[in-house]
């Protein structure tokens, strides 16, 4: 059997393939990025969520897309925290952001991006990555991305900038009674990235707030400045975008898309899961010689 997984930083989307590349399962753990997951802590996970999924199924080959699986040294992170579980099983560690191009573009040159948690974007030739400007992460960077909007949620509700019933509607979600208490949270909670992401929830819940909308569509037109203009004759591409907050604010983003950088927008997706899997059922996905 065949397992594909698409790994966030949030959530891990497996699915698993029969000999016959039908499927016969789909399952969710939790996100395994290697800049905060330790292989300990990817292997005790996955003994504890993945594996009581699959019932004891022979796994032969694994091909894990993973965010922060950028290189070497952070692929053997995940791979090692796979493998503890599946020692038997020829495991292909690679980045999501390939995952996102094969889903959203099968054997076709484009560009290709991811707005979730995190940002990324690419050039990609129908085969590989073959451009990539470093989103620099949710501290330098990852411009448009739920923690960068997060960010901007949380910062303006710190500053009072908030309109009033939008600040009513804030306190009343979250509880938080000063700013220390928020900072306690987002500096002693473990997965910054996440919890900054999370107050984009808030951002979708009341999107028709104008201050919600231009907040957004800031973030939006940071990510288009300093990430997507950069690309060689950008605007020779179609947008193709894969997250689920590119996804929820679909509408401004094909507005900032279009009409201020005349790039026409292609295939928009929540996921990828489910166009990767149809890529590895309709073309032929070997492992390389060393895994």
């Amino acid at each position: 059997m065949i397992l594909i997984a698409d790994g966030g930083s949030t959530k891990t989307a497996w699915t698993l393939l029969d000999d016959k590349k039908n499927t016969v399962g789909e399952f969710r753990t939790e996100g395994y990025n290697p800049y905060f997951w330790s292989t300990e802590q990817i292997a005790a996970s996955i003994k504890e969520q993945l594996l009581p999924q699959l019932n004891g199924s022979e796994i032969k080959n694994i091909f894990f897309y993973g965010a922060g699986c950028s290189t070497p040294e952070k692929n053997e992170i995940v791979h090692k925290g796979i493998h503890a579980n599946f020692p038997n099983t020829q495991i292909l560690i690679t980045h999501d952001l390939l995952a996102a191009a094969r889903a959203l573009l099968k054997r076709e040159k484009g560009f290709a991006a991811i707005l979730g948690t995190g940002a990324n974007t690419c050039l990609y030739d129908g085969y590989d990555i073959i451009h990539n400007i470093d989103s620099l992460g949710y501290l330098m960077g990852d411009e448009g991305s739920g923690s960068y909007i997060g960010k901007k949620i949380v910062r303006d509700y710190m500053r009072g900038y908030f309109p009033e019933t939008l600040a009513a509607a804030f306190k009343a979600k979250y509880g938080y009674q000063n700013n220390e208490e928020i900072f306690h949270d987002i500096y002693t909670k473990p997965f910054q990235n996440r919890t900054l992401a999370s107050f984009c929830n808030f951002a979708a819940d009341h999107s028709s707030y104008e201050y919600i909308h231009m907040l957004v569509r800031d973030s939006f037109e940071d990510f288009f400045k300093n990430l997507v203009s950069h690309y060689p004759d950008y605007r020779s591409y179609t947008f193709n975008c894969i997250g689920s907050v590119g996804y929820s604010f679909r509408e401004i983003l094909t507005d900032i898309s279009e009409n201020k950088y005349q790039m026409k927008v292609g295939n928009m997706l929540r996921s990828p899961i489910n166009d990767l899997v149809k890529f590895h059922i309709e073309h032929d996905v070997t492992l390389p010689a060393k895994f």
